[in-house]
Formats: structure tokens, C-alpha cells, sequence
């Protein structure tokens, strides 16, 4: 694993970026960082609608477009739709160079039986990443976070655990940290972002899981 200068960052006070945030997924886990203390900056196409999804937030969340939040973000999550993950990551490759990145993305498709991963050519969403931004600290975690949980404001904990993919060890250990500031969650090592490929895919287990029993299943590891 690659051993790169540790980041000088506090967990707590790391201010993060989501790109994507106005979806569900972005917008929970914006929700769920501000209220452990971080700031948070909501990235969308359109600043407009970025400040409308911060609005009713707790802590400290505002909306930029994604170029300011790329750029303000200390830690930047990439919670966006698989077929704009390219595009976005290629246009933003200056403004996230030298930062960590959190991959979130699982590619998916649907049809009448369920959810299925899709083929990605670089093996996955988090390798894709890696791939357009050689400047940046590409780590994959919070694949598995159900977006229900983060934003329901009756569930105070969230209890699962987060995997972690990347190669750069002081860039995973943040992104655990950052994790573990969410109550009910862990974030655990499972492995080089070369094996990012079954943790996304593993998304699509989840979705069947929950169909079957009304459920908002997540993952834990054990004996760890």
C-alpha cells in the first residue's frame, strides 16, 4: 500500500464535499456529517437546486455548484448517477487534485428481475475514478448505506459497517474516521481499490434482500 504523507486534517472539523448531493444517498450522508460536526458542502449542476437540498439540514450544510464544492471540499464524496460519473470526475480533475476522493458509486441496472452490476471497463466505479483523476486519493466507501436511514431523522444510529477500498493508507484511515463520526457505523479495511469491483456489486445482494424482507439491510464484519 502506498504510504503518502498523512493528511493534516482533523476528522471532525474535515469540511466535505458531495457531488451529487441533492440525491438521497448525498444528501443523507451530508446530514449525517454535518450533524458530527463537519461542514458540508452540497455540489449539484445547479447551485440553485444545491442550496434548496441544503435547506432543513442540520450543522453546518450549504449548496454550490459541483465546481465550488469540488474546490472547497477537504474530503470530496461522489454520490452521483453512474452514467454522469465520467463526465463529472474529467471536467473537476484539476480542482480535485491532491484531495481525497470517496467513491460511493455502484454501477447498476434494473430490470423485471431486480437490480444487476453492470460491467465497468476499468473493473469499477471506484477504479474509474482513479483512472480519470491520477492526481487525486481515490478511496471506495459507502456503498451499503441505506439513504433511508440517513435520512430519517427517528433513526439515531446507524448501525453497519462501511468497507473501505484504496491504496493509499493514510487516505482509507480518514475515510474510516470520518465513518466512525457517524454513530452505529465502523469503518473497516477491506482491501486495494482493486477489489472495489465485489463491493459494489454486493449493492445489488442488498437491494434483493431488502425487497424480499421490507428491509434497510446493511453489512456488519465479524470477529474484527
Amino acid at each position: 500500500m502506498t504510504q503518502s504523507p498523512a493528511p493534516a486534517l482533523d476528522p471532525a472539523g474535515t469540511t466535505v464535499a458531495v457531488l451529487g448531493g441533492t440525491g438521497e444517498q448525498g444528501r443523507g450522508l451530508a446530514r449525517r456529517l454535518a450533524l458530527a460536526g463537519c461542514p458540508v458542502v452540497l455540489g449539484s449542476r445547479d447551485a440553485a437546486r444545491a442550496a434548496a437540498a441544503a435547506e432543513g439540514l442540520p450543522g453546518s450544510v450549504r449548496g454550490a455548484d459541483n465546481a465550488t464544492a469540488a474546490a472547497e471540499g477537504d474530503v470530496v464524496i461522489v454520490a452521483v448517477p453512474w452514467d454522469g460519473h465520467r463526465e463529472l470526475l474529467a471536467s473537476l480533475a484539476d480542482a480535485l487534485a491532491g484531495k481525497v476522493v470517496v467513491d460511493c458509486v455502484n454501477p447498476l441496472g434494473f430490470d423485471k428481475q431486480g437490480a444487476y452490476a453492470l460491467p465497468v471497463e476499468e473493473g469499477s466505479a471506484a477504479q474509474q475514478a482513479a483512472a480519470v483523476l491520477p492526481g487525486s486519493r481515490v478511496v471506495g466507501a459507502f456503498h451499503h448505506v441505506s439513504a433511508v436511514l440517513l435520512l430519517d431523522e427517528t433513526v439515531a444510529s446507524v448501525d453497519t459497517d462501511v468497507l473501505v477500498l484504496g491504496d493509499d493508507r493514510e487516505a482509507t484511515d480518514l475515510v474510516q474516521a470520518l465513518a466512525e463520526l457517524i454513530p452505529g457505523m465502523r469503518g473497516v479495511y477491506a482491501g486495494r481499490l482493486r477489489n472495489a469491483h465485489q463491493v459494489e456489486a454486493l449493492t445489488a445482494n442488498l437491494i434483493s434482500v431488502n425487497r424480499r424482507y421490507k428491509a434497510h439491510a446493511g453489512v456488519r464484519i465479524t470477529d474484527v
